[in-house]
């Protein structure tokens, strides 16, 4: 496969995970204000920005211009407009490499996400379109999985999708955990809606909401879709298919990351981490970025000597 394709199939899915992943916070973060508790609506507001626009949170928090901010500012790199608007443009130079009806779907999104004009003060609207991600995530990810091949452009897909979910899952983790010695049940909820796990929370641990159970659910929980876990295991399975069925003989790097990166969280329990929480995220997030330098340096930004090694 070309360079030049794996980084617009691996960015293509980073951008629309990272979309999806701020719909599924905003929207869980906008039915907490409507709910009255002991903490103000600006340190929720606050904590959510602080997830999904690192460094920008402490500028403005204002709940109004800051839902209009991580929607619709076109310029903004953490909007969702941003993101649909950089998987698209991904998606395009790579539409022979994808089936027609991922490129059909992700094109309509975009261009319902960008036909409409919001205003900063509507924020129904700004739903709407939280939503309307929300939804066509949940579509896009069927349709890519039902028409596609398989075959190392899938796995480049599913690389970009989980490395992207397992930062964006420990930075939401310690946006909470940060603060849990004044989060009542309604913000637990919250953290748990955010990573679309309240249900199955629930069902394999009680409603009871406990923050130990609700960090090992969401960190280590190996069948849960939103947990680090699941997404650094489903890493490893792509890489390893990518190894595979690439010619490159200087994988052994890549190899390394990723099982150093999946020990960190297949041999580990709860209560051994808790204590230093954020350390141990802070962690995890600084491992998936020398691993996504390294996928790079190996199957994207090689020399172009190493093309010719057989």
């Amino acid at each position: 496969m070309l360079s030049r394709v794996a980084d617009s199939l691996y960015w293509m899915s980073r951008y629309f995970e990272r979309a999806d992943n701020a719909s599924r916070v905003l929207k869980a973060t906008y039915g907490l204000i409507l709910n009255p508790a002991k903490f103000s609506t600006e340190e929720r507001w606050f904590r959510a920005v602080s997830s999904l626009a690192p460094g920008a949170a402490a500028k403005n928090v204002d709940p109004q211009r800051t839902l209009f901010l991580l929607v619709a500012d076109p310029e903004g790199a953490f909007s969702i407009v941003k993101c649909i608007s950089g998987a698209r443009d991904n998606a395009r130079q790579v539409r022979e490499e994808i089936s027609s009806e991922m490129w059909e779907h992700l094109n309509r999104l975009y261009h319902d996400v960008t036909g409409t004009e919001l205003q900063p003060e509507d924020d129904a609207g700004a739903m709407r379109m939280v939503s309307l991600v929300r939804e066509g995530s949940y579509r896009f990810s069927g349709i890519t999985a039902a028409t596609m091949n398989h075959d190392e452009a899938w796995h480049f897909i599913q690389l970009g999708k989980y490395i992207e979910r397992a930062c964006n899952l420990c930075v939401l983790l310690d946006a909470y955990f940060a603060v849990d010695k004044n989060a009542d049940d309604l913000d637990w909820v919250g953290l748990l809606s955010s990573c679309a796990a309240f249900e199955a929370y629930c069902k394999a641990c009680t409603a009871e909401l406990r923050p130990e159970r609700i960090a090992n659910f969401l960190l280590l929980k190996p069948e849960f879709p939103y947990s680090v876990r699941y997404s650094l295991d489903r890493m490893h399975e792509a890489l390893a298919a990518i190894s595979a069925l690439s010619l490159s003989r200087r994988t052994a790097k890549v190899e390394r990351l990723i099982g150093r990166l999946r020990s960190r969280v297949a041999y580990v329990h709860v209560e051994e981490i808790i204590s230093g929480l954020h350390k141990y995220l802070a962690g995890i997030i600084e491992q998936c970025r020398d691993l996504h330098a390294a996928v790079h340096e190996v199957y994207i930004e090689y020399p172009i000597e190493v093309a010719f090694e057989t």
